[in-house]
C-alpha cells in the first residue's frame, strides 16, 4: 500500500503531462515515467515477471520505438486537427469515460476487498502460476490472441509494402536533378541546413550572414524556426571585429610592426 499510495500521484501527473504536453518528446517522457511506476507495482504486487515484462518490452522496446519515430520525423512536423470523421471526437469522450468508470470501479473493488488465494497460486512462482494459467485453463484464448497478433503484424507490413514502379535514383542522378534545379529556379544544391542552436564560432551551425549583419534566412535551420530560437541580427559580434580590426591596424594583419 505504501508503495501504490507513493506512486499513485506520480502516475497521475505524468499521465496529465502526457496529455497536456505540447512537445510530443515530453509526452513519450511522460509515459515512461507512467510505465516505470507501473512495472514497480507490479514488483510490489509480488509479480516478477509482469514486472520484467513491463520493464523489458513496453518501456525498453515500445518507448524506445516511440522516441525512434519522433527523432524520424522531427518537430518540424504537425498534425492535422481537423476532424476527418465526424462525430469521432464525442465517441472517444465517450469510450474514455467509460473505460475510465470501469477502471475506477475495478481498481476499488480490489483495493476494498481482501485477495484471496494469491499465495497458493504463486506457491511455485510467480512465472510457474501464470503459466500454468496461460498454458492450462486459458490456453485456447492465449493462441486465439497470439494468431490475431500476428495477423495484426502481417497486415500492416502488407498494408504498408508498396511497390516500384521506377527503377530508384542513384547518386548521380540525384545530383543531376539538383543541378537542374538550380539552374532553372535557383534552389540551393546543397543541402539543408543541420538542426541545432546558433554557434558563435566558424561551423556548419552558423547561419550566413548578410552585407547589413542579418542572418540569411534560407541559410537558417528550420527546427531553430519552430523552437523560436531565431537571433534578430549580429551587429554586436561585427561591431566587435570592427573595432579589435582598427586596434590592430593594417601591419598586425600581415605580421608586422605598426
Amino acid at each position: 500500500m505504501t508503495a501504490f499510495w507513493f506512486l499513485a500521484p506520480i502516475m497521475v501527473i505524468a499521465a496529465l503531462g502526457l496529455v497536456f504536453a505540447r512537445k510530443a518528446v515530453h509526452a513519450a517522457l511522460c509515459l515512461a515515467v507512467v510505465m516505470i511506476s507501473l512495472a514497480v507495482l507490479y514488483a510490489a504486487q509480488g509479480a516478477p515477471f509482469l514486472f520484467a515484462v513491463q520493464i523489458i518490452v513496453y518501456t525498453g522496446a515500445i518507448m524506445m520505438l516511440f522516441l525512434f519515430v519522433l527523432m524520424l520525423v522531427g518537430v518540424d512536423s504537425s498534425d492535422a486537427v481537423k476532424e476527418t470523421i465526424g462525430g469521432q471526437r464525442l465517441a472517444a469522450a465517450v469510450i474514455g469515460l467509460t473505460f475510465g468508470i470501469t477502471v475506477v470501479l475495478a481498481v476499488g473493488q480490489t483495493v476494498s476487498g481482501v485477495v484471496v488465494g494469491l499465495k497458493a497460486a504463486n506457491g511455485n512462482g510467480n512465472a510457474y502460476g501464470l503459466s500454468e494459467l496461460l498454458f492450462g485453463k486459458y490456453v485456447l484464448a492465449f493462441e486465439f490472441t497470439s494468431a490475431l497478433l500476428i495477423t495484426a503484424a502481417l497486415g500492416a507490413m502488407v498494408l504498408a509494402h508498396k511497390e516500384r514502379l521506377t527503377r530508384p535514383h542513384s547518386q548521380a542522378d540525384i545530383a543531376a536533378r539538383r543541378m537542374r534545379e538550380y539552374a532553372e529556379s535557383g534552389r540551393h544544391p546543397g543541402p539543408l541546413p543541420t538542426p541545432g542552436v546558433f554557434a558563435r564560432h566558424n561551423a556548419v551551425d552558423t547561419p550566413a550572414l548578410l552585407p547589413d549583419g542579418t542572418p540569411l534566412e534560407s541559410s537558417i535551420s528550420s527546427s531553430l524556426v519552430a523552437r523560436g530560437q531565431v537571433r534578430e541580427g549580429f551587429d554586436d559580434d561585427i561591431d566587435k571585429v570592427v573595432e579589435q580590426l582598427e586596434d590592430e591596424g593594417p601591419d598586425d594583419s600581415l605580421g608586422g610592426e605598426k
